[in-house]
């Protein structure tokens, strides 16, 4: 009896044995998650961290680590330079505008245009300066001039990242020498670049080879190689510290398709460059943007209840965008009507009554407002009445 009993103990255990080999075995089947980990990407990155994105729509079209936390180094620039078109636009400040270098300013080491303390320049000329040649003191200088010191800029420069949803981003300096807690990652990068090339006038600075300051004293350089190189490039900004490494953020359009190419932490100033240029030539050869045509799409009005009108008339509005997709796919992208069938009046002039919808494989590539094209006011009694008299008259 002992010796059965003692059979059967041994039975199951190695019956347990088996099964917990039994389910290693499924659940390394069944798990590719390493394979895809190390998927090659399709071009050669030589960089800690990169993303390439289509600036209107922000459309990620290649990442790697680009929610990683790194030093930016100049890239910062970026930040500083939007902050200074959009008080241009808003009218706060002039390219003509004075401003007085101090001391602080003056005492920027790294790239710099040696301003003096006490020195004045224009807004146009510090652009010039930081666009081209990414000097460090040149930004400060405006970082002051527009926040009233270069840690109140640096609080401008925060919120406007929130506001982005740049969300893994902490700015402490206008000009990005390393400075302990002064982070970003590619994917920030990117929308803080498509926020800028928003504003024309950037690549006027930007695309600029050499120029020249102090009455062509001072030689400016762009540090950006690309610029007398790639086709269609249109900037955007370089930076290399020791904590950062060599990085760029690199712009480019071609027809009406507008890329930015993040690159973060390369060894040397032609990984960089190569790693950029490879990044937005896969862009450029594998996707386009697609632009809806609303003209020729059937948009049915709708029916008023309760209106002086039966019926009011409506139409697509606002900017069409469009959107990304591969090339050879253009003819698959599927608008999809969505509309109201009635609407209660008063109806006023650019009431959203729906949207149309384009989608690709069920992906949702984008939503445009349908509007109504005039305003619809609500029947009263006594129109009513007359309405009706009116119908009756015609019998």
């Amino acid at each position: 009896m002992r010796f059965t009993r003692k059979i059967i103990a041994i039975f199951l255990v190695l019956m347990g044995i088996i099964s917990i080999f039994a389910i290693n075995a499924m659940a390394a089947a069944e798990e590719p998650a390493l394979e895809t980990a190390n998927t090659p990407p399709p071009v050669e990155i030589k960089a800690k961290s990169v993303i390439l994105m289509e600036a209107k729509t922000q459309k990620v079209l290649f990442e790697m680590s680009a929610h990683e936390q790194r030093a930016p180094a100049s890239v910062t620039k970026i930040m500083t330079m939007l902050l200074v078109m959009e008080a241009l636009e808003q009218g706060t400040i002039q390219l003509t505008d004075k401003v007085e270098t101090s001391a602080h300013a003056a005492s920027m080491g790294g790239s710099q245009i040696w301003l003096e303390p006490g020195e004045s320049m224009t807004v146009d000329d510090l652009l010039k300066a930081v666009a081209i040649a990414s000097a460090n003191d040149a930004a400060v200088s405006l970082g002051e001039f527009l926040g009233g010191s270069e840690m109140g800029f640096a609080a401008m420069m925060n919120q406007r990242a929130r506001e982005l949803g740049m969300n893994n981003t902490n700015f402490v300096s206008a000009c990005g020498l390393d400075t302990e807690g002064h982070v970003t990652t590619a994917y920030d990068i990117g929308l803080m670049s498509a926020a800028l090339l928003k504003y024309d006038r950037v690549k006027e600075y930007s695309c600029v080879w050499m120029e020249t300051l102090r009455d062509g004293k001072s030689e400016l350089v762009n540090t950006n190689k690309l610029i007398r190189s790639y086709k269609g490039i249109t900037g955007l900004k370089t930076g290399t510290t020791d904590d950062a490494g060599v990085c760029i953020s690199a712009t480019a359009k071609r027809d009406n398709l507008e890329l930015i190419a993040v690159v973060l932490g390369s060894d040397n100033s032609n990984d960089r460059f190569q790693t950029a240029t490879n990044l937005l030539d896969y862009g450029f050869a594998n996707f386009v943007m697609y632009t809806p045509d609303f003209q020729t799409l059937a948009i049915p009005p709708v029916r008023v209840l309760h209106g002086m009108e039966a019926s009011v008339s409506a139409s697509v509005q606002g900017e069409i965008i469009g959107a990304v997709v591969q090339k050879g796919r253009e003819k698959d992208v599927v608008q999809t009507v969505e509309i109201c069938e009635n609407v209660e009046a008063p109806v006023e002039k650019n009431q959203i009554l729906g949207k149309v919808v384009l989608t690709l494989d069920e992906e949702i590539l984008g939503e445009f407002l349908i509007k109504s094209e005039q305003s619809v006011t609500r029947m009263k009694m006594g129109s009513a009445f007359l309405i009706l008299l009116k119908e009756l008259l015609r019998i």
